[in-house]
């Protein structure tokens, strides 16, 4: 997946530079894609948190929180990742960083609120096993290619709007132009699509992986399929949530919106908890 994308990103360069007679605009598209995925390594969880307005938690803040996480964080072989405070009643929580010994892991004040024990557990259980699993990075590093994608196939209208086209000789560009247009429009549609659809794809998986994982350390399914069942019966709307890091959630944090939720990157939260419950049996 990881190769088409990247498939898409030189595919689209290679068109425009192209289109417009320049193989510099080949070069940016890479260049693009590959700054895009440097800063998204380095700096996503940091990003991240600002955007989410979260704020470090101390110790003695909230021992019992702490000694959750160490817990769980012995029986999976991890290093203990630094905890983030979101002051916001909605629960939910996330996980984040570019790797294990630099991993985050954010809860909501809802999420303390709301949540007993055994469901706070399954929920950090989870969140880790996203730390262990490596998903905070590939979804980093997804939604960090979807976007190069999007906007190196606006880079084609942009250009066609302000009269770009490659210079052809011997009358033939007006035909060589029309068709180009056509591809281009294709390129500029599909593209973009097909890459939030392979993102869906892999954000689905993952999430699937890190609830069976999260049990594994547990070894308790009714804690997080009852942690779930409460998170998504919660009306509460998270303030902070938004298109770039809703797929970092543990749940969908938008509430009621239909059209966003069909192109939620998590999948259904019914799905998601009868098969903690099957495990149960």
């Amino acid at each position: 997946m990881f190769s088409l994308f990247f498939v898409i990103i030189i595919g689209l360069g290679w068109f425009l530079s192209y289109y417009f007679d320049d193989q510099l605009i080949l070069f940016l598209a890479v260049g693009i894609s590959v700054f895009m995925s440097f800063i998204s390594y380095w700096f996503s969880d940091k990003i991240v948190l600002a955007i989410s307005k979260a704020k470090p938690l101390a110790h003695n803040e909230n021992q019992e929180l702490y000694h959750i996480v160490e817990n769980l964080c012995i029986t999976a072989g991890l290093p203990l990742p630094k905890i983030y405070l979101i002051e916001d009643p909605a629960p939910n929580a996330f996980a984040t960083g570019r790797n294990p010994k630099n991993a985050v892991v954010a809860v909501t004040t809802g999420l303390l609120q709301t949540l007993e024990r055994t469901e706070l557990e399954g929920v950090i259980a989870h969140e880790l096993s996203h730390v262990g699993n490596r998903d905070i990075l590939i979804q980093t590093i997804v939604v960090v290619l979807v976007g190069a994608i999007s906007l190196i196939a606006n880079m084609f209208m942009r250009g066609r709007f302000f009269g770009g086209r490659r210079k052809t000789s011997n009358g033939e560009g007006g035909q060589i132009g029309a068709i180009l247009m056509i591809i281009g429009l294709v390129f500029l549609i599909l593209s973009p699509i097909i890459a939030k659809l392979i993102q869906l794809a892999i954000s689905r998986k993952r999430e699937y992986l890190a609830d069976a994982s999260g049990v594994l350390l547990t070894r308790y399914p009714d804690g997080l399929a009852s942690a779930l069942e409460k998170i998504s019966r919660s009306p509460i709307q998270l303030r902070t949530a938004n298109s770039a890091t809703a797929h970092l959630y543990i749940a969908n944090p938008f509430k009621g919106k239909k059209l966003i939720n069909l192109f939620s990157t998590h999948p259904p939260i019914e799905e998601r908890i009868k098969r903690l419950r099957e495990m149960s049996v």
